[in-house]
């Protein structure tokens, strides 16, 4: 194993670690493995979970991008731009990297807290007695267009084709009457659409803004609708953020000094979202049972932004790990071609943890609005209610 120099600036100082990576991924891999099996130990024990069992836990089933990603990407063939299996990324919780893009814990990890499910492994991790609780598909850059980071992520159709997987061994194993119990009473959550609007896209270029918007929600409609099919009927969305606040967009706005948000792709967000309400009231009209929780995001994080000491924050506009102005360069954990990163010393003070990704501290909070919000901010139900109809 070949010794690695990383610099880490903390307080304004440059240290200096050398000796064998502590981010590499087959380490990292087996540490979340033993975290995994003591959880889902813990799981059984505590909820004595047998899915024939009076009352069965609530499985969840997750598709997405980045924000729900808890190691996809570790075992696909990428690039390090697209993967966080190195430190500092899970250094608050786990204390080494599992492939979250966070200090800790993401939204999906809070959730299955909530729901007493055990945490809910990646899909390329799990087995067929993990199922029963639930598979994560998410993958770090994902689309729903799968033009968006192509052979670099997993797209939302690719995700849906592996959840067909899942169904089929749930089918052999638990026979017809047993998976579509087991389908119809879990919860799928969605976060996608974010890359199609950030990442170069070829064909971006040949529609109008509302054109592209509706091409990726008529992308991500059929997946819904696919996972219907299967007997999917509870939906947890979660609705974009303001784009053009995020410290890599702020740092390299040409147009401005980064203390402003970027307007052009704030109100890109915004159209995707409004598209996407419309879109998830026709469902609900259309497709019989189909019931939903969509968290407004975009202004959860906004009021954050705007006031952040009210909750809890110390800086919201710069990033706690990576380099440059607002901590904007993607360099957070020194592999992305540039070894040198500025790391803060307190994650839990700072809104976003890399150039792109909130803190586990945000993530709490906002899984705890999902869990149990007000109609306004999660409506037209909480995520807890759809848990426990």
């Amino acid at each position: 194993m070949l010794a690695v120099n990383r610099f880490w600036h903390k307080a304004g100082r440059t240290q200096r670690h050398t000796g064998a990576s502590m981010g590499n991924s087959c380490i990292n891999q087996l540490r979340f493995l033993i975290f995994l099996i003591a959880s889902l130990a813990g799981a059984y024990q505590s909820n004595g979970f047998r899915y024939l069992s009076p009352k069965p836990r609530v499985p969840l089933f997750v598709f997405g991008d980045s924000i729900y990603d808890p190691g996809n990407n570790n075992y696909i063939n990428t690039t390090p731009d697209f993967l966080a299996n190195f430190l500092p990324y899970g250094e608050t919780f786990f204390e080494f990297a599992t492939g979250r893009f966070s200090d800790g814990r993401l939204i999906p990890d809070f959730i299955a807290k909530y729901a007493k499910l055990p945490l809910i492994p990646p899909y390329f991790q799990s087995s067929y007695r993990q199922f029963v609780y639930g598979v994560n598909f998410a993958s770090g850059g994902g689309g729903a267009l799968v033009e968006t980071h192509e052979g670099k992520a997993i797209d939302l159709k690719t995700q849906l084709r592996y959840f067909k997987n899942v169904e089929k061994q749930l089918r052999r194993e638990l026979g017809t009457e047993g998976t579509d119990r087991l389908l119809s009473n879990a919860v799928y959550m969605f976060s996608i659409g974010g890359n199609d609007l950030l990442a170069p896209n070829p064909i971006f270029s040949s529609f109008s803004t509302e054109e592209y918007v509706g091409i990726i929600v008529g992308n991500f409609t059929e997946v819904l609708e696919e996972v219907y099919k299967a007997g999917g009927r509870k939906f947890g969305f979660l609705s974009l953020l303001p784009l053009g606040c995020l410290p890599y967009v702020r740092a390299h706005n040409a147009e401005g000094n980064g203390e402003t948000c970027v307007k052009d792709l704030t109100d890109l967000a915004k159209s995707y979202n409004a598209a996407l309400a419309q879109k998830f009231k026709q469902l609900q009209k259309q497709l019989k049972g189909f019931i939903y929780s969509n968290f407004d995001f975009f202004n959860a994080v906004s009021q954050r932004l705007s006031n952040p000491s009210k909750y809890g924050f110390k800086e919201v506009k710069s990033g706690c790990c990576g380099s440059g102005a607002y901590r904007g360069n993607y360099t957070c954990g020194g592999k992305r071609g540039d070894a040198a990163y500025d790391l803060c010393d307190n994650p839990d003070e700072h809104f976003f943890f890399d150039s792109y990704h909130p803190s586990e501290t945000a993530y709490h909070q906002f899984a705890g609005l999902m869990w149990n919000g007000p109609p306004s901010v999660t409506g037209p139900r909480s995520l807890k209610s759809l848990f426990e109809v």
